[in-house]
């Protein structure tokens, strides 16, 4: 997941062009495909064992179009552009006229990313349903369609926003807590990567291309919208299969808004408990956990609580 190019006063969601044409020369380096949005399904299970990679852009920022799409143009390398539509054609944003020349191209897919792209998980029903069903109606009147994909604003979801988006008709929805997709994740709270100036220098950017999928059944509390008198979480993640040597995961957490190492416990052979003995402080509490493999690969989940004020 991308944001902005080569706009570096804004490191948290900037990529520097330099580094961008490398990373791509790395995913082309390592033999990675690119998956088309409209076989993105079809691909979690076909070919399991090929190296694939789905790359998303949030916001539509002008940077992306004046710096970013003319290299993915002539590569013609497929992605999802996120659009939140309130901001469409206002400062610094690309406007509909831009969007439409990447949509008349087949390898792209505009994405719905909300109309106002506020803290909506915040907000009731209603008001988080009546954003989306905004943005519904600007996408049918100036793209002629709606999208298939959504993006959740900060990437921050409840099961209440999880089913309004479900409702509306989208098929699949991302957030913005690290992992690797494969066929038992949920369709409406699929993982991504984030990439910017700290986390997608060089080094690390190679790591993330030798990921791999951490199966599982379920992951608990299904709530990701924390309320303070739930907060710390009881989490535990039930595995889907027997992964080999599976006591040798290790996981991490910001509980206490410092990160370190996750007490762990295991209730069976695929049921793994995590003890977060602090409250997560602030607006996110992240868990990740990972367990290396052979040949420089790593398993990779991610978790991402959003902690509500009450």
């Amino acid at each position: 997941m991308y944001h902005r190019f080569n706009e570096h006063k804004y490191p948290s969601t900037n990529i520097q062009l330099d580094i961008f044409k490398k990373q791509l020369e790395i995913i082309e380096k390592e033999g990675i495909k690119f998956i088309h949005p409209s076989t993105f399904e079809a691909s979690l299970s076909e070919r399991k064992h090929e190296r694939k990679v789905l790359f998303t852009v949030d916001d539509g920022l002008l940077s992306f179009y004046e710096n970013a799409w003319p290299i993915l143009k002539k590569k013609k390398i497929p992605f999802i552009l996120f659009v939140n539509t309130r901001e469409v054609g206002s400062f610094n944003y690309m406007d509909w006229d831009q969007i439409k020349e990447l949509q008349r191209e087949s390898f792209v897919e505009i994405g719905n990313h909300s109309h106002s792209h506020e803290y909506l998980v915040d907000e009731s029903s209603e008001v988080i349903k009546e954003d989306i069903l905004k943005s519904i109606r600007i996408f049918e009147r100036e793209l002629g369609k709606n999208s298939k994909f959504f993006s959740y604003p900060f990437g921050e979801y409840s099961l209440e926003f999880k089913r309004i988006i479900k409702d509306l008709g989208f098929h699949y929805a991302f957030g913005q807590h690290s992992g690797v997709i494969d066929e038992t994740k949920d369709l409406w709270e699929l993982p991504r990567f984030p990439i910017n100036e700290k986390y997608g220098e060089i080094k690390r950017f190679k790591t993330l291309m030798k990921t791999l999928p951490f199966k599982y059944q379920k992951i608990s509390p299904e709530e990701r919208y924390l309320s303070q008198s739930k907060n710390p979480p009881k989490v535990k993640i039930e595995f889907e299969e027997n992964i080999k040597n599976l006591s040798q995961i290790n996981c991490f957490s910001n509980e206490g808004n410092n990160w370190r190492n996750s007490k762990i416990s295991f209730a069976n052979e695929l049921t793994l408990q995590i003890d977060i003995s602090e409250k997560f402080v602030g607006e996110r509490g992240r868990i990740n956990c990972s367990l290396r493999e052979k040949n420089g690969f790593w398993r990779w989940l991610g978790v991402q609580f959003v902690i509500s004020e009450k």
